[in-house]
């Protein structure tokens, strides 16, 4: 099949996949949008909410859909690294055999990330990287393709281990789940108490999803893309030439490179999801805040003036 009409056709799929995780999950179609970007392009996503806004529920729903073999791993203070990757055990015959852990699926959902020690949550971080993990020397492949869907409770910090930015600058995206408006709540509330569920059918499997990455990264783009993607991650930096106002006032670190590859990525990804065949700047702004988010670290002065890291990236943009 030509390039020209795998774009054509994944366009017509990510419509459909929209429509299937759309029975279960209602409104939050800018969520839907960039997680699904994140998957199609190889990248982990972080979900960002506060309790009960479905974001176990709509991991769930991605994975049926796109029939992935789906593993959930709930992160608590006392959970090991062995209790993610998997140990070592001596068997009947004296000999040691490793009994692989949860991460051998092809979406991990990691359920309240930060409710976790820096150590455990460490053992993530090989896994998203190089698709490996590595138990008594021995490395062991993970599932293709490997996603790793993290959700974290931005509101109740007690007993929280905030993230790394190393871990951080791991997922492709951040992306901030918020209240659903009245009339989306009312049809929420209708469909889940009743004695009936809605059946989600597969509409791509591994293998497509895997014929997708490469189309992604064949997807070409002009110069000038290029250009305002890295110009606008450069703006972010307070000590850049490029540096905007804004980020010599609010920033104390701006975004790394990843950002900027991150931000062409989701900008193909974005466009043949629209059944265009090349990105624009357009789509380069409509991944800017996810991409982005994660990536930038606020100042004591922004503190004080209530100034939050999207109200920076939109002054930015």
């Amino acid at each position: 099949m030509s390039d020209v009409k795998s774009v054509d056709l994944f366009a017509q799929q990510f419509s459909k996949l929209k429509t299937e995780i759309g029975k279960v999950i209602i409104g939050q179609n800018d969520v839907i949008d960039q997680t699904l970007v994140s998957l199609f392009c190889g990248g982990n996503c972080l979900l960002i909410g506060v309790p009960g806004l479905a974001k176990t529920k709509l991991i769930q729903s991605i994975a049926q859909a796109l029939d992935l073999s789906f593993k959930r791993i709930q992160f608590t203070p006392d959970l090991m690294p062995s209790d993610i990757v998997g140990t070592e055990v001596l068997d009947s015959n004296k000999q040691f055999t490793f009994n692989k852990g949860p991460i051998f699926a092809n979406l991990i959902l990691a359920d309240e990330i930060n409710r976790t020690p820096p150590k455990t949550q460490s053992a993530l971080l090989e896994a998203m990287q190089e698709k490996i993990v590595t138990v008594s020397g021995m490395p062991y492949k993970l599932p293709n393709p490997f996603f790793v869907m993290a959700t974290q409770n931005p509101i109740e910090q007690e007993g929280t281990y905030p993230l790394p930015e190393a871990q951080l600058d791991r997922f492709m995206f951040s992306v901030l789940l918020d209240y659903p408006n009245f009339a989306e709540e009312i049809e929420i509330v209708k469909s889940t108490t009743i004695d009936s569920e809605a059946v989600i059918q597969p509409i791509l499997n591994a293998s497509e999803i895997l014929e997708i990455h490469h189309l992604v990264r064949k997807i070409p783009v002009t110069d000038n893309v290029y250009e305002y993607a890295v110009g606008l991650v450069a703006r972010t930096r307070p000590n850049s030439p490029q540096a905007s106002d804004i980020a010599k006032k609010y920033i104390s670190w701006g975004a790394g490179p990843r950002a900027s590859q991150n931000l062409i990525l989701a900008a193909k990804c974005i466009a043949i999801s629209k059944g265009k065949y090349s990105p624009d700047i357009e789509d380069v702004q409509q991944a800017a805040i996810p991409v982005l988010n994660h990536r930038i670290f606020k100042n004591y002065q922004a503190e004080a003036d209530e100034y939050s890291t999207e109200m920076i990236i939109r002054n930015i943009l």
